[in-house]
């Protein structure tokens, strides 16, 4: 068997792959080992004599089987956990989603006439302090200011 090693590099730059894709074919070895040039190369790709072998790829099935079974709670308990709680669901995530859901009800609010702009001000400033635990908290807060207003 003679040495190809320099037609399987060139192989493997006409076909943009790597070496270990590059595939011969074992039958017509004096045809390859008479390849000296790129252009000759390309020539026997180009009969099928060098094919580049399929891209092996990882699968992800087992990752989407885990991922299936995180979503409803599973595989998810304290030999799992690698960061600290405030690390996997950091306070300022919880804040953010907190306050926009409070002033886009403010908003809301304000837009259909329900509070004024002048208690809306008040609200919003009271969200920003950090007043209401939730959107809930927040409408019972302001059915008292509203009750006491009127």
């Amino acid at each position: 068997m003679s040495d190809l090693k320099n037609q399987k590099r060139m192989a493997s730059s006409v076909l943009k792959c790597g070496i270990h894709r590059v595939k011969m074919d074992s039958g017509r070895e004096d045809d390859i080992s008479n390849a000296i040039s790129r252009e000759d190369v390309r020539g026997l790709v180009k009969e099928g004599v060098i094919v580049a072998k399929p891209a092996k790829g990882n699968s992800r099935g087992r990752a989407r089987k885990l991922m299936a079974k995180r979503s409803y709670g599973h595989c998810k308990g304290p030999g799992r956990r690698k960061g600290a709680a405030g690390a996997r669901n950091p306070s300022k995530d919880a804040w953010i989603r907190k306050i926009r859901a409070i002033r886009r009800e403010l908003k809301v609010l304000r837009e259909d006439g329900t509070i004024d702009s002048h208690v809306y001000r008040i609200m919003y400033r009271k969200a920003a302090g950090g007043q209401f635990r939730s959107v809930a908290h927040m409408k019972a807060q302001l059915e008292q200011i509203t009750g006491r207003m009127e």
